[in-house]
């Protein structure tokens, strides 16, 4: 059996990446993994604090080169997402380079980019939101997915602009924003689409009742760090896309370079 480092930037704080990506890689049948996490400090999701958050990766970058890891987990998908169309490919590529500049060739995962590269491996094109942003970060997240080619056919933002507020949300609001959503013409429902909103224990209860795939930033992080490892990406009780039919096809084929396994 294998052992990987995971590195994990995270807003300050943000409670909930930090527990539901290590509880879904607990599960994995082949590996065991190890979690090193450094912080930006955060905790108005506002774009100020956002940009403000953002200018820190640089540190966080450095001192998880220090570790050793094996894989990179940038873990925070609005701070990327709501700096404009295709941010995520440009902080990948920094980060990759500064990784490269030390030596290390980490596998590198964004949240934004791994539920990008989720949906695409799981050809949803129509998709649904739950999100706990303010009204205008969620818009500009929904600009994001739109400008890479995925439908938001519905979202709903639950306007909760205190960080440490969105870790305890409470799951029956979750799941009582996404019943409320239109499904009807949706492939796939993201139940959280943010890595501080906690929504582990409902992605497979959700697509049970909802009958559509159910992802979540965690879900589609770990999805997207078990591929940077050259992993199988199936993890059991987290819902379709670990389930073992996306992870069929080999990874050549479905990711992009920079989440191919070194």
């Amino acid at each position: 059996m294998s052992h990987h480092r995971i590195g994990m930037i995270v807003p300050s704080s943000n409670v909930t990446v930090e527990t539901e990506v290590p509880a879904l890689l607990a599960r994995h049948a082949s590996a065991t993994f190890s979690f090193h996490g450094s912080r930006m400090r955060m905790h108005t999701v506002s774009p100020e604090e956002l940009v403000a958050m953002n200018a820190q990766r640089g540190r966080c970058v450095d001192e998880l080169a220090d570790a050793g890891v094996d894989a990179l987990l940038y873990a925070c998908l609005v701070a990327v997402m709501a700096q404009g169309t295709g941010e995520h490919r440009r902080v990948e590529a920094e980060v990759a380079a500064q990784l490269a500049e030390r030596g290390l060739p980490a596998g590198l995962v964004s949240s934004a980019g791994a539920l990008v590269d989720a949906l695409a491996a799981t050809a949803a094109r129509r998709v649904a939101l739950v999100m706990p942003y303010l009204r205008p970060l969620a818009e500009q997240v929904v600009a994001h997915l739109e400008a890479e080619g995925v439908d938001v056919v519905d979202w709903v933002a639950l306007e909760v602009g205190d960080n440490a507020e969105v870790g305890c949300i409470p799951n029956e609001r979750v799941l009582g924003a996404a019943r409320g959503l239109d499904l009807s013409r949706a492939d796939a429902l993201v139940i959280s689409c943010c890595v501080q909103m906690p929504s582990l224990p409902l992605v497979a209860v959700a697509e049970a009742e909802l009958g559509l795939p159910v992802l979540s930033a965690a879900t589609a992080g770990a999805f997207c760090l078990l591929r940077a490892l050259g992993l199988p990406p199936e993890i059991p009780d987290a819902g379709s896309l670990l389930a073992g039919g996306v992870g069929s096809v080999r990874h050549a084929e479905v990711l992009p370079p920079r989440l191919r396994a070194p």
